[in-house]
């Protein structure tokens, strides 16, 4: 059943489920209504960046009074224009004194990282030749630099997105070494055997190597379409799908909802994106700083490799399902590689609320105020016109 409006804004930080995605409350949400002050694709500015009489003073030129009468006399210019009082200025930018560049350290601005809830219909590229829409016509606009997608999704996948403006924090999230577990709701023609799911568990022969799910669980549906969930530990292109054609069931729906320790939450509306605060993203950071140290410490668990049954694997690329808040489906026609045992440590990826993300989700709808119907806050954007 359905659960109301009013039911479901009881709770809206709990992640989407592969209940919710079977009993259609997913695309009710999805599809909700999205404010007209959302229009605006622009992100918040930064913390201020140092002035550059102060940074030139630091540099040991002079005083700051000194410093501000040579930009006065036109001696100072930053990336080959002239300087003005009062001027900031951010990584990045060259200064020249008389000419002649300066060297001075400025610390580079800390990551910025926006989840985004991608429609079917769009491709994750900058440059379509065919000129289909794209997620980057979506996005906010970055002030320097641009958005690494972390990972990508084909066109017709929908779901969960991360997108942030370091290149290296988007290396260590999606590198396939370090087993950052995916977790998707997929829709088939037709069950699934059991032999089939311990195939697809053991891993599948495809044309670039052998894939194998991490964990298959029954999802419902009706007819001949049939849901489950899985995860996966890597994000080749169009995996989930050949390795369900590989077996002979044909993929007709296919949804992201976890990545790591982020999920796609309640509310996030399709096209719309979210900021996430400074606290997730450190918890980001330390599950990729986590994998990277599993992956240097050669634990088992790694992609290819059986896991190990033990409780001891605690292993953050194969996180356990329920610490992030996702429902069980309990017993049942539900087969996986690891031991699901209820004594496992609590995950060290958790926030306050629960997940990755929650806390910023939250905030972000207490910005809205009373009544708001969107799906990101108002003051980091949402759809664009």
């Amino acid at each position: 059943m359905i659960d109301s409006p009013e039911t479901s804004s009881q709770d809206p930080l709990r992640p989407i489920a592969i209940e919710d995605v079977v009993s259609g409350e997913f695309d009710q949400e999805a599809e909700g209504s999205i404010s007209p002050i959302l229009t605006k694709r622009v992100l918040p500015p930064q913390a201020e960046s140092p002035k550059l009489h102060k940074v030139l003073a630091q540099a040991g030129l002079g005083s700051r009074l000194e410093m501000e009468q040579l930009i006065l006399e036109g001696r100072i210019s930053v990336n080959n224009e002239p300087a003005h009082i009062g001027q900031r200025i951010q990584f990045g930018d060259q200064v020249k004194v008389n000419g002649r560049p300066l060297r001075i350290r400025i610390d580079p601005p800390p990551p910025r990282v926006i989840a985004y809830h991608k429609p079917a219909g769009e491709i994750v590229t900058h440059d379509d030749p065919k000129n289909r829409p794209t997620v980057f016509r979506k996005l906010p606009r970055l002030q320097h630099g641009k958005w690494q997608s972390v990972g990508r999704l084909d066109l017709n996948t929908e779901g969960l997105l991360l997108f942030t403006s370091s290149g290296e924090l988007a290396n260590r999230l999606m590198h396939p070494r370090f087993g950052l577990e995916r977790e998707y709701a997929v829709r088939v023609l037709g069950a699934l055997s059991n032999e089939e799911k311990q195939k697809l568990l053991d891993g599948v022969m495809l044309e670039d190597g052998m894939a194998q799910f991490g964990s298959i669980e029954n999802g419902g549906g009706e007819g001949s379409n049939c849901w489950y969930r899985v995860t996966i530990s890597e994000g080749r292109n169009r995996e989930v799908r050949r390795m369900l054609e590989a077996v002979g069931h044909a993929v007709s729906r296919l949804i992201r909802i976890r990545y790591g320790a982020m999920v796609l939450p309640h509310g996030l509306r399709r096209s719309t994106y979210m900021e996430l605060d400074e606290a997730d993203i450190r918890a980001l950071t330390h599950a990729a700083n986590k994998a990277q140290a599993s992956e240097n410490r050669d634990e088992p668990g790694a992609v290819g490799e059986k896991r190990s049954p033990e409780p001891r694997n605690q292993n953050p690329r194969n996180p356990k399902n329920r610490a992030f808040g996702a429902k069980k489906t309990g017993p049942g026609p539900s087969r996986q590689r690891s031991d699901k045992s209820a004594n496992s440590q609590p995950d060290p990826m958790k926030t306050s609320v629960g997940y990755i993300g929650a806390d910023s989700f939250s905030r972000q709808r207490k910005e809205q105020g009373p009544g708001g119907k969107s799906g990101g806050p108002r003051r980091n954007g949402g759809r664009s016109r």
